[in-house]
């Protein structure tokens, strides 16, 4: 440690006359003594205040500055040493450092930088502003022969694109086609997985996405898939979930899915395809989720369920009935959902049976799947009578329904079941579903979804309330006084910030629960003409109107 302080002050001397050999060995002994013993060595560094002396020995002309920098990489490994060498000015030359020819320079002054900036988005926020980016990925280009040099671009990379504010200065750059061919050159397992490392926060971006898709990743993506589908090693199999996750990852982009897509007839499209038969669970999953992203226009949906993909994904689902894999029922069900939103898709693909096939995982106790079970239940029988009719018959979907409109702990799955419910009775206006929901317990979930907050929910609850009352009021007497709907109609009609569709369809509830005595009670306990008098004035006519016969109807019955 004598030695160390020795050479720190002569060092201090030669910062100062800028002797190049004395400056050397004064640099060499603290590299020995780092090495030796980090901490101790830094703490001792920062003690006689050598960190300031640092900038003025990083001149890209001088022999010294690979040294110089090393022991910045070295010093900075320790957390308390960042703060104080941020402090030091050490940045800015640094990062003008990037710009030299001298590849031991440019690897200790990235190591450096790497160091300094650990762990921390400010000072990375910082690199950012002043440039790196460019000039990092210029140098990959440059030196992309040079192992030790490309793997500290990558290590940089990665830090610096998990920040947002780096994304748009990356897709100013060649980066997508940089790291495609490094990609493409790498024969190694840890060398793909760096470049991964790098690719997956790059390729959250939509711009990024599509420079990727069009320099060729996809292709390097297929061919590691083929790799490692049979591969037993556990390198394999993180590889080939790596690959396969990023591939769904790309799908997420418009422009990039629609270029893969290629009107249905893309090479990359068929090979996703062919993943769905598959053996390996995390190949069926990528090509359940790449269906899923595929279908997310309606021109992609016809033309997918019209090449008979429907059929695939039902096998699919059918092999997870008792293998249970939820992450691929999940998946697939989400394919389905998506594609049932085109009209023309739902009753091909009820002839299908994709209802019964989804009606398998009924008793499913995993929430994401009880909730694509729900979604893609009630995209089918959007404006389909026959099949609403055939499900709300249904004792135990409606039973189920029912159950889960009680699950408090999933609010998606709690919205979707009231949603579902609410579906069967306004698609088939049917008496005997109607019939089913009441004497399943399903009314009282009505009306308190006509209490959400969203307005869409209020909506269909009230409609579906309405033809409740229309097709069977005697039978439905009971819940709807036992819940309360008259309150709940007050209220509605009372608050001002109900939408206009609100209001109407309460009126029209509230003239429908007339023929009841009990509920025609109700109605006039709780002044209604008041409430409905002052909506004639309504800004709306529809709802001005509505108002208008509401009142005569309370009157004459009064």
């Amino acid at each position: 440690m004598d030695n160390l302080s020795e050479a720190l002050e002569k060092l201090k001397l030669a910062s100062t006359d800028s002797t190049t050999d004395r400056a050397e060995s004064c640099l060499d002994c603290l590299l020995k003594a780092l090495a030796n013993n980090n901490t101790e060595a830094s703490m001792k560094i920062q003690e006689m205040d050598i960190l300031p002396l640092l900038p003025t020995l990083l001149n890209p002309q001088s022999s010294c500055t690979p040294k110089v920098a090393n022991i910045i990489a070295e010093v900075a490994k320790n957390e308390f040493m960042r703060s104080p060498c941020v402090d030091a000015g050490l940045i800015p030359p640094l990062v003008q450092l990037l710009n030299s020819t001298d590849q031991e320079v440019l690897l200790q002054t990235g190591r450096a930088l790497g160091n300094i900036c650990y762990d921390s988005h400010s000072l990375q926020a910082q690199l950012i502003n002043m440039g790196v980016i460019p000039t990092l990925v210029k140098l990959l280009g440059i030196h992309s022969h040079n192992t030790a040099l490309t793997e500290m671009c990558l290590i940089a990379f990665g830090n610096l694109a998990e920040l947002e504010s780096s994304k748009e200065q990356f897709a100013s750059t060649n980066i997508a086609e940089e790291l495609v061919h490094l990609f493409q050159k790498q024969s190694e397992h840890e060398k793909k997985e760096m470049i991964f490392e790098v690719l997956a926060p790059l390729a959250e971006n939509d711009v990024i996405k599509l420079q990727l898709v069009e320099a060729g990743v996809v292709e390097c993506l297929l061919e590691v898939v083929a790799h490692t589908v049979d591969g037993e090693r556990e390198e394999d199999v993180a590889q080939l979930k790596t690959a396969s996750d990023l591939m769904v990852l790309l799908l997420l982009g418009d422009e990039s899915m629609q270029k893969l897509f290629e009107g249905g007839k893309g090479s990359v499209f068929q090979r996703v395809l062919s993943w769905i038969p598959s053996h390996n669970h995390q190949l069926q999953l990528a090509g359940a989720l790449a269906i899923a992203n595929f279908a997310r226009n309606d021109g992609n949906c016809i033309h997918m369920v019209d090449a008979g993909i429907v059929q695939k994904l039902l096998e699919l689902l059918d092999r997870h009935v008792e293998e249970g894999n939820v992450t691929v029922q999940h998946a697939a069900l989400s394919a389905l959902r998506n594609l049932a939103i085109p009209v023309v898709n739902k009753s091909k693909m009820l002839s299908a049976g994709v209802a019964d096939v989804v009606l398998k995982f009924l008793q499913s106790e995993m929430p994401p799947v009880q909730f694509k079970l729900l979604g893609t239940l009630r995209m089918l029988i959007d404006t389909q009578a026959e099949a609403a009719e055939q499900l709300g018959t249904n004792g135990k979907l409606v039973e189920r329904l029912v159950e889960w409109c009680e699950a408090k702990d999933h609010a998606g799955v709690m919205g979707e079941s009231n949603r579902l419910l609410s579906a069967l009775i306004r698609h088939s206006k049917s008496k005997e579903v109607v019939r089913t929901v009441i004497q399943g317990g399903g009314v009282k979930h009505l009306v308190t979804m006509a209490t959400s907050e969203h307005m869409i929910m209020q909506n269909e609850a009230l409609v579906a309330l309405g033809l409740i009352a229309a097709l069977d009021l005697a039978a439905a007497e009971k819940d709807f006084v036992g819940s309360s709907l008259v309150s709940v109609l007050h209220k509605l009609l009372s608050d001002e910030r109900s939408a206009p569709e609100i209001k109407y369809n309460s009126m029209i509830l509230i003239c429908a629960v007339m023929g009841s005595e009990p509920l025609h009670k109700e109605v006039q306990n709780l002044a209604f003409i008041d409430v409905v008098s002052k909506l004639r004035a309504h800004e709306n006519k529809t709802v001005s109107h509505q108002a208008s016969l509401t009142e005569q109807r309370l009157t004459a019955q009064s």
